[in-house]
């Protein structure tokens, strides 16, 4: 038992050091730059070091304990600035799926079904043109040119670029998630929500560490779109801290969207490898376990039953 806790404390400092400390520390530097170049000489590195040796000789710092408290400091300064980005990250996260856009503030709300709107007014333009250019390519199993075969393939692209089912939320993301439940709904008559816990108890524990490892490379994703929003707030005393700010928001937008698209693909693979056992556990008998009858079956054994009404 010792052991495991060293083990674990170890863990434990090493993700504290890397989650935090570090991508703190570097925030600390970039706030010392600007508070020392200021606006009006942002690349003077002269002026860096020469505050910093002023620093260093002043009587507090030369001290044993000044020198401890100053470190202290800093690690200190670090973790807060890591714990700021991730809390900026998960408002990130939320915005960024937008499950709940439904619930949000006035304001937020009215632009959020404003975007949905105009992604589905414009997924649905790519849709039928896609539709037109699958009719015209005549019966499956008809011999079709490779230029038809191209601009079907283009019109998929343009399609699936703005969602790859018809939006219901205001960003890619969120609708690459909620891609995953339609699907579900519509292939197998599975209810993702409702199935979820109950099919997360019965996989294999190999399948629920490669679900949780991408759903933890989307939160370091978000973060990284924290820290991003941090480095933004910079730029009040320091302009080239709206370059880096700038870098890691492009660099957070496309890993949201690599961990998302991974995140959602798993879920749903895993629903559709796993539900079969799920029903064995529930003992439904139908061996057609890819059918939406057995669907069904299984969500009529796992939705709840409501309340008794009034006086029964």
């Amino acid at each position: 038992m010792t052991g495991f806790l060293g083990q674990l404390g170890q863990k434990l400092a090493e993700r504290w050091l890397t989650l935090l400390v570090l991508p703190g520390a570097l925030y600390l530097a970039a706030a010392a730059c600007a508070r020392a170049l200021g606006q009006s000489h942002p690349v003077a590195v002269s002026r860096v070091s020469g505050q910093i040796t002023a620093w260093s000789r002043s009587r507090p710092v030369a001290t044993t304990a000044g020198q401890v408290l100053v470190l202290a400091g800093i690690l200190a300064g670090a973790a807060a600035a890591g714990l700021a980005a991730q809390a900026l990250g998960s408002a990130i996260e939320r915005g960024v799926l937008a499950a709940d856009w439904g619930q949000w503030p006035f304001p937020a709300r009215k632009l959020a079904a404003r975007r949905t709107a105009s992604r589905r007014a414009r997924w649905d333009a790519a849709h039928e043109t896609y539709s037109d250019l699958y009719r015209a390519a005549g019966p499956a199993g008809a011999t079709v040119t490779d230029e038809a075969r191209d601009r079907r393939r283009a019109a998929w692209h343009r399609r699936t670029r703005i969602a790859a089912e018809r939006p219901q939320r205001p960003t890619w993301s969120g609708d690459r998630i909620n891609a995953a439940a339609v699907r579900l709904k519509r292939d197998r008559h599975l209810d993702l929500g409702t199935l979820w816990p109950h099919l997360w108890l019965t996989m294999p524990e190999t399948t629920r560490t490669q679900i949780t490892d991408a759903r933890q490379d989307l939160t370091r994703a978000t973060t990284l779109g924290g820290w991003a929003v941090l480095y933004a707030a910079l730029t009040c005393w320091w302009w080239p801290a709206a370059v880096l700010a700038a870098v890691l928001a492009t660099i957070a937008r496309h890993r949201i969207r690599a961990a998302t698209d991974t995140y959602a693909t798993l879920l749903e693979a895993a629903a559709r490898l796993h539900t079969g056992e799920l029903a064995a556990v529930l003992g439904v008998s139908d061996t057609d376990s890819t059918g939406t009858e057995s669907g069904d079956v299984v969500m009529s054994l796992l939705r709840p039953l409501p309340p008794p009404l009034a006086g029964d």
